[in-house]
């Protein structure tokens, strides 16, 4: 099975358009959504729940009013204020790094599992689909990236493709995204901040020793900028596999809860098959 991650330097570029998009083109394949903390590829696949599950990623301090004689030493040492002057834990500011654990003389101090978000398994017309949703101050976003991606491959059938909507940006849930990838495609659009942030992903990318490829979005919107990342990646030898016009009608379609494949917008459809063409010529 080949995995393929997309992922941007930022939300917003249309990466999950593409994916959503790819997920009619492309057969025999599984799909999963790694942006945890606004996941939104599962309401254009309109999958039916197979399952869904608790996600604990995350500890903290839990003291024992029995035990405890509120000698304060716990709150002494918090680096992070989580302890109350009545001795009390405040849970959206512990981080559960468990130095008043060590710190408690009477061992009236104990860490606890969390509830940090929820997974889910579903099955579409395209085929099993994995994603998951981060609980609002939740922390272990990565955590659950590969929890998301475990599952997804806990179901695998037979399948010849992965299609993996990742995370954007380049922190510990991009990892997360890319980790086992057979290649990444990264989405950008022609502004100055496109081509600086996909300049820092595909950085995380090469680090990891990842085959990266672009596509560029909305190119006809500044040329010159298209150009520019278009040099860019010659000279840093970063294959561009795609480009994709700016169609107005495409955020129509998404309202009507449609992919441009859907939509019959024909010329963004050619576009998405020569991207797809694109890409499976380099992995061949």
């Amino acid at each position: 099975m080949k995995q393929i991650v997309f992922i941007s330097g930022k939300g917003g570029t249309g990466k999950s358009t593409v994916v959503a998009s790819l997920s009619l083109l492309v057969q025999n394949k599984i799909m999963a959504d790694c942006d945890v903390d606004a996941p939104n590829l599962h309401i254009l696949l309109k999958g039916k729940r197979l399952q869904k599950d608790d996600f604990y990623g995350a500890e903290q301090a839990v003291i024992d009013s029995a035990l405890c004689t509120s000698c304060g030493r716990c709150r002494e040492v918090c680096r992070f204020d989580a302890i109350s002057e009545d001795i009390k834990v405040l849970p959206m500011k512990c981080e559960g790094c468990g130095a008043c654990v060590l710190a408690c003389p009477l061992e009236a101090i104990s860490l606890m599992d969390v509830k940090t978000g929820e997974t889910y398994i579903d099955s579409t017309q395209r085929g099993t689909f994995s994603h998951a949703l981060l609980d609002i101050g939740a922390e272990g976003s990565g955590k659950l990236v590969t929890e998301v991606k475990e599952n997804l491959f806990g179901h695998i059938n037979g399948e010849e493709w992965a299609l993996v909507d990742g995370s954007p940006g380049i922190g510990c849930s991009v990892i997360a995204s890319i980790t086992g990838a057979d290649a990444v495609v990264v989405v950008c659009e022609p502004t100055k901040s496109g081509q600086s942030d996909l300049e820092r992903v595909l950085g995380v990318a090469r680090h990891f020793g990842i085959p990266a490829f672009v596509c560029i979005n909305k190119y006809d919107l500044n040329l010159r900028l298209t150009a520019s990342i278009e040099y860019y990646c010659e000279k840093n030898r970063v294959p561009v596999i795609g480009k994709i016009s700016f169609e107005p009608k495409i955020v129509k379609a998404l309202q009507k809860l449609q992919t441009p494949i859907e939509a019959g917008l024909s010329c963004t459809v050619r576009e998405i098959e020569r991207l797809w063409g694109a890409l499976k010529a380099q992995l061949s």
